[in-house]
């Protein structure tokens, strides 16, 4: 793989050794909660770390996870940060009404986590966004651009470039329905799919929890999953349609960003992380030894790769 100008090849990212007294061993989940409130009728669960008089960070997650996704994250920024992680309509814990009392579209999501933000009093926040996360996050970003201090990609598509052969098969679900519909629900709610999506051609499976795509394989077999997950990946053409507005937002605002990228992901190719620097050229890329999902195989370089950039930010700054 040729290593565009700019991308930095991370396989080990260098942090000093931490050495833990008896009296040191506290827990470092102690301060992350797990609420529910209520929006637009829809009870929203979200994860919660962190003190409250701290820089927010808002944590978007993808498919087919949820908040849970960022659980091994939150503790590694929590002492600094406040970090909010929902689960979207339809996914984790939240609400999962039926497509026929719920509009599943992205822009409905958004407006929901937009309530969210609202409720929850965030006035300002750095956008974390993987996955389905891109979509929500940049929707948020364009409908209220003063809220957004900062971007921060992992594995979130927003450049044609980006999107792998595995797209062909998923655009004709987009263009033929009828007909594509009952492949796409099999290969949604599929227990080896699920965990394909995790692995991808990663050399070290075994480094992978498999516990992350049985959790999810349970999640997508529920009642009802496979209508809410197929209508809204019908609407996930929007998206591509999208690129470009989202694309000028980023060369027009030139946010403070760091694209985090998991080379081994099979959906996402390392061109759509390269792709980040030709909207704003100050764009730090770091390409991981991981899949799809960074934090499943390299957590701790994820968290490191973070903190550093978050810890450069001026939060002062108007």
């Amino acid at each position: 793989m040729n290593n565009p100008a700019g991308v930095t090849l991370t396989a080990t990212v260098s942090r000093p050794l931490l050495q833990a007294s008896a009296q040191d061993l506290r827990s470092s989940r102690r301060s992350i909660s797990y609420r529910t409130v209520e929006v637009q009728s829809i009870d929203v669960f979200y994860r919660e770390a962190g003190p409250h008089e701290a820089p927010a960070v808002l944590l978007l997650h993808g498919f087919p996870s949820s908040s849970r996704m960022w659980e091994p994250l939150l503790p590694l920024l929590a002492d600094r940060y406040h970090l909010i992680a929902p689960d979207y309509p339809g996914f984790g814990n939240s609400s999962a009404p039926s497509p026929a009392d719920f509009t599943y579209t992205f822009d409905n999501i958004a407006g929901v986590i937009s309530e969210l933000v609202a409720v929850l009093r965030l006035s300002r926040y750095v956008l974390l966004m993987q996955d389905y996360g891109g979509p929500v996050g940049f929707r948020l970003a364009l409908a209220d651009p003063e809220r957004v201090r900062a971007v921060i990609i992992q594995n979130a598509a927003s450049h044609e470039q980006a999107l792998s052969p595995l797209w062909e098969a998923r655009r004709k679900y987009w263009t033929d329905r009828a007909n594509e519909l009952e492949a796409l629900k099999a290969n949604f709610t599929s227990l080896e799919a699920t965990r394909q999506r995790h692995l991808g051609s990663s050399p070290h499976p075994e480094r992978y929890d498999p516990d992350a795509w049985v959790n999810e394989y349970a999640f997508l077999t529920r009642p009802g999953q496979a209508e809410i997950q197929t209508t809204l990946f019908l609407d996930y053409r929007t998206n591509v349609v999208s690129y470009p507005k989202w694309q000028e937002w980023l060369r027009k605002r030139q946010p403070p960003m760091l694209v985090i990228w998991g080379k081994y992901d099979p959906s996402f190719t390392v061109a759509g992380a390269a792709a980040y620097q030709g909207d704003v050229p100050t764009a730090e890329v770091h390409i991981l030894e991981a899949g799809h999902f960074a934090l499943d195989e390299a957590t701790d370089d994820v968290a490191f790769l973070v903190r550093e950039f978050l810890a450069r930010l001026d939060w002062h700054e108007s």
